[in-house]
């Protein structure tokens, strides 16, 4: 019998060569609140997928989302990921959620800071929770839904060592009534992982 998923232990800090991974903490908002600032015309290209993106932001907003991804965290129904170079500066968010810890499997999100963009730091990351997802929480799937028309995400998800599935036609729809196609990626063993 599996053990309850508040029960299962999940590190809350991950780290790699450049890159330290966290669970969002109580005052955290300020530093993603200038991130998601910063990036909004980038966040808001992709309005199915981040809607989020579309309210307007504030440090509250961003507490409150760092706030209640702790608590989600400590419940086990998603994981956030703060992520922040060694000097200490935010740039970049991840997660794992959609979980199904009968399978187990996970759904990977991710976004990084419009100045920290195309340095590879977001490929790095999701590498490194993909990893975490399979050799210690046991996924034996991990994917992503991106827009079709997204170049940056998709390059990100193959550098990360998934797989393209399939490509989902007229799947969502953007808030102002446009269709969009999705794409799925995934990861299903440990053997597709680029080390």
């Amino acid at each position: 019998m599996q053990a309850a998923p508040i029960l299962r232990n999940v590190s809350s800090e991950l780290t790699t060569e450049r890159l330290y991974l966290r669970c969002p903490r109580e005052g955290d908002g300020a530093a993603v609140h200038e991130a998601v600032v910063e990036s909004l015309q980038q966040l808001r290209a992709w309005p199915a997928s981040l809607p989020w993106a579309l309210a307007e932001p504030s440090v509250e907003a961003s507490e409150i989302f760092c706030r209640e991804s702790a608590a989600a965290f400590l419940k086990r129904t998603s994981f956030v990921f703060l992520v922040f170079d060694h000097a200490g500066t935010f740039v970049a968010s991840t997660s794992l959620h959609g979980i199904n810890w009968k399978v187990p499997k996970f759904e990977i999100g991710f976004w990084c800071r419009a100045t920290r963009q195309g340095n590879g730091y977001t490929t790095e990351a999701i590498s490194r929770l993909i990893r975490y997802a399979i050799s210690d929480l046991g996924a034996n799937r991990v994917d992503a839904l991106t827009d079709e028309r997204n170049v940056a995400s998709r390059a990100v998800c193959e550098a990360s060592g998934m797989q393209l599935e399939g490509v989902l036609r007229n799947e969502d729809i953007t808030p102002s009534g446009v269709l969009c196609n999705t794409c799925v990626y995934a990861v299903a063993s440990s053997r597709e992982i680029i080390l």
